[in-house]
């Protein structure tokens, strides 16, 4: 349960850097490999 919550804040992380680095269409893109990346991580998706 502890690895999930560092995944979480993880991503919460590179989703502020994201908001503020990226512009448009790549910032979309960027969040939503984010979101994916932490979605799998934190429910298994590959085990």
């Amino acid at each position: 349960m502890d690895s999930n919550l560092v995944y979480i804040l993880v991503a919460l992380v590179l989703i502020v850097i994201a908001w503020k680095v990226f512009k448009g269409i790549v910032k979309t893109m960027v969040l939503a490999a984010i979101l994916i990346a932490a979605a799998i991580f934190v429910f298994g998706g590959f085990a």
